[in-house]
């Protein structure tokens, strides 16, 4: 019934990604020695440092556009790259900067993970969430308290908001190779089920 049902109503309408935008990286930093945060709020640098609110220091870079909290034992956390990329030109400035004002001294290379990347989807279709609620595993719908769908993917491991105008928000991905993953996955799976319209 539910097959009969899907062919009248959505047709066999196949379709396609319209735009994939990486809007947020958070990777964490580890350097091999403790920071001076003191001395980074002295050497005048881009940053914000109130230590009887946060015990971290935010440096701010315009190019990459990110914030990097710094703690004194040496932990970092990037945010706001739009790409891999971006995290690891962000680091090494600020890396180098650190180098250059004497902060700190150690040779090694900063040990970067990537822990989450967020991005934005358009399906270039219509949704119907009822139906993908019915149909698809490890999903949460209630429209009266959030309007999207959440859809808990297990390859690749990530959790998707999906909502009715076929715009989809993606995160908990590693690498960027799973966003686009994620999106082909749930593009076709959606498409299969039926659950896609114009």
């Amino acid at each position: 019934m539910i097959g009969i049902w899907l062919n009248s109503q959505w047709g066999k309408y196949l379709p396609k990604v319209q735009s994939v935008h990486i809007e947020n990286v958070v990777a964490s930093v580890a350097i091999d020695q403790k920071i001076d945060l003191e001395k980074i709020a002295r050497a005048a640098l881009n940053v914000e440092y109130d230590p009887e609110q946060f015990p971290g220091l935010v440096y701010r870079l315009e190019k990459p556009k990110t914030a990097t909290l710094i703690f004194g034992s040496g932990k970092m956390v990037c945010t706001g790259g739009k790409s891999e990329k971006e995290v690891h030109k962000a680091v090494n400035i600020i890396i180098k900067d650190l180098r250059d004002a004497g902060i700190i001294d150690t040779d090694s290379e900063p040990i970067i993970q990537i822990q989450n990347i967020v991005a934005s989807a358009s399906l270039g279709a219509d949704l119907n969430l009822e139906l993908a609620a019915y149909t698809l595993p490890n999903v949460m719908y209630e429209p009266e308290q959030f309007p999207g769908l959440i859809y808990r993917m297990k390859n690749p491991k990530v959790v998707l908001l999906l909502f009715t105008t076929g715009k989809l928000v993606v995160t908990g991905a590693k690498k960027e190779e799973e966003i686009y993953a994620a999106v082909d996955n749930v593009l076709n799976t959606l498409t299969e089920l039926g659950i896609t319209r114009r």
